[in-house]
């Protein structure tokens, strides 16, 4: 079924739905607003980590195997259960999965805050990392079963999104601000933030309805093997970013994960009541945008990794000057729902997505050309681009992977797209890190390391690339469904 034959459909109960005085539009703001604030939580936590990690270091001693690993571990376990926290939502409750995720977030968030050694951080970082793969597609599938198909839900979803990667960009420099009073606030201002949310969440939050499928049975099977595969695939890519650190035995962690993936398909094809509705992946627009997603991490985390090495190693910038040369980026947050709306209605989702992407290879581009003593203003315009090839494209690929899918699969949906960003960006950090240590090789002086960098550089320049391509293809399908018509 079409888009516009979908809104069309639905119009009349939306609109029945508006007048009710059970939906106020008081009542869609709300959620968005939490919803969204979710989402910046689970950003600026990511950001100010990441600025945080040589205060911490330095505090407590720590390896860098230890402090890599206080990294990765957030992302084995955000990017290993992000499809199964997806379906919860769908099957066990959105409203449910997401306060109770959201508390776990917090507790595990605090208890990072009074760490005395790496084991307790390690523990913290995953254990929040699993809150997060659950919050984040349940908090996904209530705004976009709250808000019906179509313009009020774009723009719903292009204000969620734009909010998601300021809060990034916003964590990098209050991680350089608070790690500058002490790394532990760090930890502890998600805290605050959570405790906010979940006492708003509480009152304003639509109550789950009854789910069928929930009652006839829960697909343990599927859920062993699709966790179990998704962990492995993510702790192999990790294992990437350490090209000399045993390549056989990264093989077979990837191999293993795709044994366990297959043979969650083969489970889902034969139980009466699958995690995983296997047709959903037989939607080729669903399918670009979580590649088109993919891409757009790995292309911004890759860039985003070898500039801070650059500033800080190369260049000598501490941690709060990096985190302020990035504020930039947070142009997105006023571009997302005020620009990207406009240009959706004008020239569709696929062309602004592959507007998106031009920008990004274009800004990725120009700092191939980084130099050991480039000024801030000549930084700038690839910094402005990034933030505008973002605020063009996150959100109209969420859109796309969430458009005309059915409401109870919402939350797969979400965990679908989600766990593309995750992989992206776990794949591009690895890539730049892999290319950049290759290109450097034994060598140690600035002509060296300036030439590894750009080297790195070309990695996100070539994602970007790749999705332009990607979005072409939705534009070409575009025309071709509008001559059949």
């Amino acid at each position: 079924m079409s888009r516009q034959g979908t809104a069309a459909t639905a119009t009349p109960a939306v609109a029945d739905l508006d007048r009710s005085p059970g939906r106020p539009a008081g009542r869609e703001l709300a959620v968005l607003v939490v919803v969204s604030g979710a989402i910046f939580l689970e950003g600026i936590d990511i950001g100010m980590l990441n600025v945080a990690l040589p205060a911490i270091r330095a505090d407590l001693g720590l390896s860098t195997a230890t402090l890599s690993g206080i990294v990765s571990a957030y992302v084995l376990g955000y990017g290993g259960f992000m499809l199964l926290g997806g379906r919860a939502a769908d099957l066990l409750g959105r409203r449910r999965m997401f306060l109770l995720w959201l508390g776990v977030f917090l507790v595990f968030s605090g208890l990072g805050g009074f760490a005395d050694g790496g084991g307790v951080l390690l523990l913290a970082r995953f254990v929040t990392g699993v809150a997060a793969a659950f919050l984040t597609p349940a908090g996904l599938s209530v705004l976009t079963t709250t808000f019906p198909e179509g313009p009020r839900r774009d723009r719903a979803v292009l204000v969620y999104s734009g909010i998601a990667a300021g809060g990034f960009s916003l964590g990098v420099v209050a991680g350089g601000l608070l790690s500058s009073v002490g790394w532990r606030w760090v930890f502890f201002a998600p805290v605050v933030l959570a405790a906010a949310l979940l006492v708003v969440a509480v009152r304003v939050l639509p109550r789950d309805p009854a789910r069928a499928a929930a009652r006839s049975g829960f697909d343990l099977a599927g859920a062993v093997t699709v966790t179990g595969g998704m962990v492995l695939v993510v702790y192999g890519v990790v294992r990437l970013e350490h090209p000399r650190d045993g390549m056989l035995t990264t093989a077979l962690v990837l191999a293993g994960g795709a044994a366990l993936l297959a043979t969650f398909v083969t489970v889902e094809r034969r139980t009466a009541a699958p995690l995983v509705r296997l047709g959903i992946l037989r939607s080729r627009p669903l399918v670009r945008a979580n590649v088109g997603a993919g891409l757009l991490t790995a292309s911004f985390f890759g860039f985003q990794f070898v500039v801070t090495l650059y500033l800080q190693e190369l260049r000598g910038w501490s941690s709060l000057e990096t985190g302020l040369a990035f504020l930039v980026l947070g142009a997105d947050v006023v571009l997302a729902p005020l620009l990207t709306p406009v240009l959706v209605r004008r020239f569709g989702t696929a062309r602004v997505v592959v507007g998106g992407f031009v920008v990004a290879t274009v800004a990725y581009a120009v700092f191939l050309g980084v130099g050991a003593d480039w000024p801030y203003a000549a930084m700038l315009p690839s910094f402005a681009l990034v933030a505008l090839a973002i605020g063009l494209t996150y959100g109209p690929l969420v859109s796309a992977a969430t458009d005309g899918v059915a409401s109870q699969e919402q939350g797969l949906a979400g965990g679908l797209v989600n766990t593309s960003f995750q992989l992206g960006a776990a794949l591009g950090i690895s890539g730049v890190t892999a290319v950049q240590v290759a290109a450097l090789g034994s060598a140690s002086s600035p002509e060296a390391l300036l030439g590894s960098y750009q080297a790195a550089l070309v990695v996100p320049a070539v994602a970007a690339a790749a999705g332009v391509v990607v979005a072409a293809a939705g534009v070409r399908a575009g025309r071709g469904r509008r001559r059949t018509s």
